[in-house]
């Protein structure tokens, strides 16, 4: 009777602590439901190998941090691979909701009757918490926060995201993290192309990534493939055919050495400074975002700018080189290089050097000249001479030599022969001032001192800012803007970035462009040469196009730039200490890379020619005289004027010999009318053929 009254006085207050003790286990757990929610999904992903492809989407290089991570979606791994860590990770991972209790409480067993840890029960979902978001260390918070994250991962995550993401981030030694980057490590393959017996050693690794290393400790290795094999077949996931023919395949492995330096390492690294300008992101974040990048890069033309400059260039010198190659209708660079060895010196001298550009900044001056009222034929006195300056000084230009023609040259000349006296006493006609206007208008940014030797070239400038100065020439005034990159992508495949292509403003004055460029093609016309040879007859023999360009040399510094409208290639070489070049070998090596890259370059091109626009006019010129050319003159010139600028007389330096027939019948002049029909029939000629 005691019994039943202290059990009727108790049970009210039983049933009171069972159901609150519920309840508070229900606000508990809904509870931290609740906070989980609020924090939201947790990331998939950590850090992910950069690739950056070539223009013809050729993998050309990989960046990543100390670790190499590839993200591949789980429709593009090996299904032998899925299986064969389901079976021998997580068998009731499809059913389960994160843990797998049953399994927990088995586990909990065997250790205790063991006294020791014979056997775990981490789900793959714990496993992908713990290796994602988690130190190793075993403690009790530790273990805390991995129920924490499975919890999350398991509340807003898909079975196949959380496998998808479990396989792209597991550690498979040697640096390797993910399924992608093991594949391509161990056997140069993707991770959708393994093999049976190549899925099973892979899936051994991560239980001990040095223990059972294929390349460390194949035996242990082996071993393990053949557990995992086994398992997969007591489960019915192979049948006993594939189960017995995996157990009798050899698998090779074929680590694949990482080569830090790839294809175009300097190209390369400016691609990675204008992604990082682009995303506005750090190098670090770009070396780890998994971000695809293509690129501009065309590898043949970077193969052979490469080749060119092996070929030329004395192993035994140390000097250096830098050359860039782009497309002047877009600006897009197709081949760059920034020194002899970038393990010897990462140091890009095509972009972050500043040299100078010797006689390479006459053109910028040119155009100013004809812009002012110059013509390809006035003719200024070529012969020492003396500047007083505004301050007082006397300046002396010479000429490359000593050589002068002690006689009036023409423009075409001046720019084919190089006269420096002609260059300094045209900028002193239009005042330093306007050539300095003139090269910003070409996007020449940097210091330019309003002096009478800038016409020379005593400004320093980078092998890019002239590639892209000298495009605009090449492409009829317009302006553009260099680059590298054409799209990037995330690791997802998703276009985060994609270059638009606006139509180019008109910068220049077409006419004078065109008009400058042609003289510029003077450069290797040996029927300029006057009191010296034209600078590109020594490479002339080895063209086999029309170039326009022009040559640059200081004591330090030796320039080649020129181009046709199709690619337009700047070469520069030199000491990094400014020592002199002195060697007459070296003086060459520009001019000859430049020629035997750009041959090489063009030859699976189409032919193209300078085409003049609207409102010029091409004449035959006597180079000497600077007048129309008549059939007594032993050289003519086809050369180009804005219409109303072309002389009008012509040529009265040259007759026929004494007492010859022609003397003796002079034929007239041509009329203007039989002049521009024969004048025309040549041209199309000359330019076609």
């Amino acid at each position: 009777m005691a019994f039943v009254r202290l059990l009727k006085k108790t049970l009210p207050w039983m049933i009171f602590l069972t159901i609150t003790g519920i309840l508070m286990v229900f606000l508990f757990f809904a509870g931290l439901y609740f906070s989980l929610y609020l924090q939201g999904p947790p990331p998939l992903t950590s850090e992910q190998n950069t690739v950056i492809y070539a223009s013809n989407q050729q993998v050309m290089g990989v960046k990543h941090g100390t670790e190499s991570r590839y993200w591949v979606e789980l429709d593009n791994i090996s299904p032998y691979l899925k299986d064969a860590f389901i079976v021998t990770e997580d068998q009731h991972f499809f059913d389960h909701h994160g843990f797998d209790f049953k399994r927990i409480l088995a586990a909990m067993g065997k250790n205790l009757l063991a006294m020791d840890k014979v056997q775990g029960a981490s789900t793959i979902t714990q496993q992908y918490a713990r290796n994602m978001y988690l130190s190793h260390e075993k403690t009790w918070e530790r273990k805390l926060k991995e129920a924490v994250y499975t919890m999350r991962l398991e509340m807003f995550y898909s079975k196949e995201q959380i496998l998808e993401g479990y396989l792209n981030t597991i550690y498979f030694g040697h640096g390797n993290y993910g399924i992608e980057a093991a594949s391509r490590y161990y056997f140069d393959k993707h991770a959708d192309e393994l093999t049976l017996e190549e899925a099973a050693l892979l899936a051994a690794i991560p239980k001990g990534p040095t223990y059972y290393s294929p390349i460390d400790y194949p035996d242990n290795a082996l071993r393990r493939q053949r557990l995992i094999l086994n398992q997969m077949h007591k489960h019915r996931v192979i049948t006993n055919d594939q189960y017995q023919q995996a157990l009798s395949r050899q698998v090779v492995i074929r680590p694949k050495k990482r080569d830090a330096h790839q294809i175009a390492p300097y190209f390369q690294n400016v691609v990675i400074r204008e992604a990082m300008d682009i995303l506005n992101v750090s190098k670090e974040d770009i070396y780890t975002g998994g971000y695809h990048i293509y690129t501009t890069l065309d590898l043949h033309k970077q193969e052979q700018l490469k080749e060119a400059i092996t070929h030329q260039i004395n192993p035994e010198s140390s000097i250096q080189v830098a050359g860039v190659s782009m497309n002047p209708k877009t600006g897009a660079i197709e081949a760059l290089i920034g020194g002899r060895d970038y393990r010897d010196s990462p140091y890009n001298r095509a972009v972050q050097a500043q040299r100078m550009a010797g006689s390479t900044f006459k053109p910028f001056l040119y155009y100013a000249a004809l812009k002012h009222g110059y013509t390809p034929v006035t003719s200024l006195m070529s012969r020492p001479t003396y500047f007083q300056l505004e301050n007082g000084k006397i300046y002396e230009p010479s000429n490359y030599n000593g050589y002068y023609a002690y006689a009036p040259i023409t423009l075409a000349q001046a720019l084919a022969l190089s006269d420096n006296v002609y260059a300094v006493k045209t900028n002193l006609f239009l005042k330093p001032e306007t050539l300095v206007e003139t090269a910003r208008t070409f996007g020449i940014d940097g210091d330019l001192p309003a002096v009478p030797s800038l016409a020379l070239g005593t400004a320093s400038v980078s092998v890019l800012e002239m590639t892209s100065a000298y495009s605009m020439l090449a492409n009829n005034g317009k302006g553009i803007e260099p680059y590298t990159i054409t799209k990037i992508t995330n690791y997802k495949g998703e276009i985060i970035y994609s270059r638009e292509t606006p139509e180019p403003e008109q910068i220049l004055d077409p006419q004078v462009a065109f008009v400058l460029t042609h003289l510029m093609t003077g450069i290797f016309d040996e029927s300029l040469n006057g009191y010296s040879r034209v600078t590109g007859a020594s490479i002339d023999h080895m063209l086999t196009r029309t170039y326009a360009g022009k040559s640059g040399t200081t004591n330090t510094d030796s320039w080649m730039i020129g181009f046709s409208p199709q690619l337009v290639t700047a070469i520069w070489t030199g000491y990094d200490k400014n020592e002199e070049i002195t060697r007459t070998e070296e003086k060459q090596y520009a001019k000859k890379i430049w020629a035997k890259y750009m041959e090489k370059a063009h030859e699976n091109m189409p032919m193209e020619v300078f085409r003049p626009p609207e409102g010029v006019t091409g004449v035959y010129i006597d180079p000497e005289s600077g007048k129309i050319a008549t059939r007594y003159c032993p050289n003519r010139r086809l050369t180009y004027f804005i219409e109303g600028t072309e002389p009008r007389t012509a040529c009265d330096v040259h007759y026929p010999d004494e007492g010859s027939e022609e003397q003796s019948n002079p034929d007239p002049i041509e009329t203007d009318e039989e002049n521009e029909k024969k004048k025309g029939w040549k041209s199309i000629f000359e330019w076609f053929f």
